[in-house]
């Protein structure tokens, strides 16, 4: 199909190449980033939800708040633009598939699978929790897949766009099965019901069904409010148990019992990583401990050595029997049965109290007018302001910055929504907590600066920058200086955007691959190396295997890539060693023999040869 986007550049910087996917809100593309030449995702708000001026403004708020996200488990957000007829956010592309079709083709995980991909996606929620984003749909075809098994968790801030629209669409049914029991009652949610829709996706990888299947979105949720699902380990009994107890804890449809935080969660993870045959117990009525299954733990016993403490509302029990199991079992649904008899009860007293405060007083005294205060929370402020319905109101405005919350949108409001006041001759105070957005800073010029100076200067800012330095060769750019800057100077900076300097390393060098002057003459060996633009270090040694002259080592090996100029030393023979002879010592000086008076005659002429002195060896060398 004909799409009007694709061939068209954003901001003439992003090329979109194809359509990849269509979401809820936003149509996905896949696009060419020509200022750092890689490929993004683009996710485009789509044309009937952008006649919305308040959904629009949420949508870039949220965009924005998401890239303040850093972390290798989370699908990286690089840029937000709106622009007047068109907002989108340039994303991290995926190659991979979605979690949802790795289930689907492999049925039943492995639970060391299961295990793995658990581990990266709790890692993720706790780093977005961690920074008071809450996503809000965590489901399996949120969650990509990549070729080397691991995970990334996406559509951060859009989930929470989604929430805010009341049409149950396709996307709506197929996020039902993962949310929780908080959400499925359109109460207030923070990261608690991240963890429940993760349990949902461990629960599915693990036995490759859903907890709750029904024929309407309604029906699903009605039994993530009201029911039970069957034990992970009741569909697949290699699941160990240590993990269907982790899986459970995190379905606690009770807020109070579940997982506080997925670091909790990551912990009890990392446990049963460390000795898969752990067991685990969580308490299942605030202040009884009572197994994940409903056992009860044995008072004053001693838990076997493998069952474990299990984070958040646990303790140690000792293992029950089947009989003990049921009989127990019994016992937990009458305690469910009384305690929901009493919330009723408090309840019902609740409501007896708030239709006290609100119309008793009109009903006994009803001369007396009383005004009930609507909710201004997530209002823009100037809109509440200037509504002259509201003309009963003395506004007060008190600004704060925020993270999460755009700026002009009221944060709280005090006396809160619903609560009936009597109004004064000035009228009803009331005083509005207002976001002023982020914390923004300009980006500066360090064109022409130093790239050291350049990042002291970022840092300055202190605004938890991701700096991402990196180096070109130019021959026209001092060494060691910014030649280039993204974002551009001016551009506006919130926490945590990355921020890429480039600079100079100056002249390219070029490289040459080493030649073989292994047995070549000296000379040539000299000669081969200029040509090559090397620079010749001749060493001479002596060889009894190489003729004089003759090149016997090198010391970088032929065919080797270097930069040219590099310095190669190798070795000319000398031909073979010479023989050094050591020189005897000096002869000793003979005593001279005295003439006899008898020999006189024999020692004029000479002597026979036995009176002759006899000549040393050193004699016989001499002469």
């Amino acid at each position: 199909m004909d799409d009007i986007y694709v061939g068209k550049f954003l901001d003439q910087r992003y090329e979109i190449l194809e359509r990849i996917g269509t979401g809820g809100m936003a149509v996905v593309y896949k696009g060419l980033d020509h200022r750092l030449n890689r490929l993004v995702a683009i996710k485009i708000l789509k044309a009937d939800l952008a006649q919305n001026d308040e959904l629009r403004r949420r949508f870039h708020a949220e965009g924005q708040a998401v890239a303040m996200l850093s972390h290798p488990n989370i699908v990286a957000v690089y840029d937000v633009n709106r622009k007047e007829n068109l907002d989108y956010i340039v994303m991290e592309l995926i190659e991979g598939i979605t979690l949802k079709q790795y289930i689907n083709r492999k049925g039943i995980l492995n639970w060391k699978e299961a295990l793995h991909f658990s581990t990266q996606i709790a890692k993720a929620l706790g780093h977005a929790h961690s920074r008071g984003i809450v996503h809000r749909d965590i489901k399996p075809q949120n969650i990509m897949v990549l070729k080397d098994g691991s995970v990334k968790v996406a559509d951060f801030g859009i989930a929470r766009l989604l929430a805010t629209q009341n049409t149950l669409t396709q996307e709506a049914l197929g996020s039902v099965h993962y949310i929780s029991p908080e959400q499925a009652k359109g109460q207030q949610v923070d990261a608690r019901s991240d963890i429940y829709s993760l349990g949902v996706v461990m629960y599915e990888m693990l036995t490759s069904r859903l907890p709750f299947e029904g024929e309407s979105a309604v029906a699903i949720a009605i039994q993530h409010i009201s029911s039970v699902p069957l034990q992970p380990r009741e569909i697949n009994p290699d699941i160990p148990k240590g993990l269907a107890q982790i899986t459970m804890h995190a379905m606690e449809p009770n807020l109070d019992l579940r997982y506080k935080t997925a670091d909790e969660l990551l912990r009890d993870l990392e446990e049963f990583r460390k000795n898969p045959s752990v067991e685990f117990t969580y308490s299942s009525v605030p202040g009884e401990d009572t197994d994940v299954d409903g056992s009860h733990i044995v008072p004053g016993t001693k838990a076997p050595s493998n069952v474990k403490r299990g984070s958040g509302n646990s303790v140690a029990r000792d293992r029950t029997t089947k009989d003990e199991y049921r009989k127990n079992r019994r016992k937990s649904g009458t305690t469910a049965m009384l305690i929901g008899i009493f919330l009723v009860i408090v309840l019902v007293i609740g409501i007896g109290v708030y239709v006290w405060r609100s119309f008793g007083k009109d009903i006994f005294n009803p001369s007396e007018e009383r005004i009930q205060v609507p909710s201004f929370v997530d209002s823009i402020v100037d809109d509440v302001v200037n509504n002259p319905e509201n003309s009963a109101f003395n506004f007060t405005i008190r600004e704060t910055e925020s993270e999460t919350v755009p700026a002009g949108v009221i944060i709280s409001q005090d006396p809160k929504a619903d609560r009936a006041v009597t109004p004064s001759e000035e009228g009803i105070n009331v005083v509005l907590t207002v976001s002023t957005g982020p914390r923004v800073v300009t980006m500066p010029d360090i064109i022409n600066k130093d790239y050291r100076e350049a990042r002291n200067i970022l840092e300055n800012l202190q605004m938890d920058l991701d700096i991402v330095i990196q180096e070109e060769p130019d021959e026209s750019i001092t060494v060691g200086y910014v030649m280039e800057q993204f974002p551009e100077e001016g551009t506006q900076l919130t926490r945590n955007y990355t921020v890429y300097i480039t600079y100079s390393s100056g002249p390219a060098i070029s490289y040459v691959e080493v030649p073989n002057i292994v047995n070549a003459p000296e000379r040539q060996a000299q000669t081969t190396l200029e040509s090559y633009d090397l620079t010749p270090n001749p060493e001479y040694v002596y060889s009894d295997e190489y003729e004089m002259g003759y090149v016997i080592y090198q010391s970088l090996p032929a065919g080797e890539s270097v930069p040219i100029h590099t310095r190669i030393t190798y070795q000319v023979s000398m031909g073979k060693e010479p023989v050094q002879v050591d020189p005897d010592p000096q002869p000793q000086p003979q005593p001279q023999p005295q003439p006899q008076p008898d020999d006189t005659s024999n020692t004029e002429q000479g002597g026979t040869d036995e009176n002759k002195p006899v000549s040393s060896s050193a004699d016989l060398v001499t002469n």
